[in-house]
């Protein structure tokens, strides 16, 4: 049986998912943990937690809720110990989810961020869009 793909999904997309129960970034984020396997670092669990825990999402989204999800998230996706450094995005903050891609070999990265889909493809790995995702 053939290893299933996996995806690596950028914090901001997976934020999305997280407050937008019906959007697009939600329905990327359940086809990637449905289909394939979702890869994260603690790097990107951290900016997920960051993210979340902002007063003005606070009406959006409870502590209660935020820590069920980042307990399931830690217990769905596969947590990736990242052994590489690169500083190829423009935006140095974007890096951290290139070096978890190529840790992982992700088959794809998932992202609204145009620092990072203007690499696309990444070492050969393809950045797109969560509607390019979708319509793969």
């Amino acid at each position: 049986m053939p290893e299933k793909p996996v995806y690596v999904l950028d914090a901001n997309v997976i934020v999305s998912a997280v407050l937008l129960p019906h959007s697009v970034p939600r329905k990327a984020f359940d086809r990637a943990c449905k289909q394939g396997q979702l890869a994260i670092s603690e790097e990107v669990v951290n900016e997920i937690d960051e993210v979340l825990r902002r007063p003005r999402l606070n009406k959006y989204i409870h502590e209660e809720e935020r820590i069920h999800f980042l307990m399931e998230l830690l217990r769905e996706a596969q947590l990736f110990r990242v052994a590489c450094t690169v500083s190829d995005c423009r935006d140095p903050k974007d890096n951290k989810c290139l070096e978890l891609a190529i840790t992982s070999k992700a088959s794809c990265i998932v992202s609204g961020d145009k620092d990072l889909l203007v690499l696309s493809p990444f070492r050969k790995i393809p950045v797109l869009t969560p509607s390019e995702f979708l319509n793969l």
